[in-house]
């Protein structure tokens, strides 16, 4: 069952930036993209576990900033030939607040 759940405002997202959202024991970073698509992925790389949110955003992926892995951010997974990927997380945009699906979360925290 979905149960989206109002965590930010999407202008408080610089474009091309990201904010952490803490649910529980998971931070999850929100990544907005230049043309305002968002995406949520656990602030986490899967190589070494550096801070996705810090990384620089371009096009639809996040450079890590430890180690320059590029990741997909809509799918959460690394980019050839680098293996592994962050969790992902369902998000969606509505009336200019982001929504984050926190059941999904919690069934990935359990």
């Amino acid at each position: 069952m979905t149960q989206w759940t109002d965590v930010l405002d999407l202008n408080n997202i610089p474009r091309l930036g990201a904010r952490i959202v803490r649910h529980g024991a998971i931070d999850i970073a929100v990544f907005r993209t230049a043309d305002d698509a968002v995406f949520a992925l656990e602030d986490r790389c899967p190589h070494k576990g550096g801070p996705l949110s810090q990384g620089i955003v371009h096009g639809k992926r996040v450079a890590c900033p430890m180690h320059n892995w590029n990741i997909e951010l809509d799918s959460g997974c690394a980019v050839a030939p680098d293996e592994g990927c962050a969790r992902e997380f369902p998000v969606r945009v509505e009336d200019g607040r982001v929504m984050l699906d926190l059941a999904a979360v919690e069934r990935v925290a359990a």
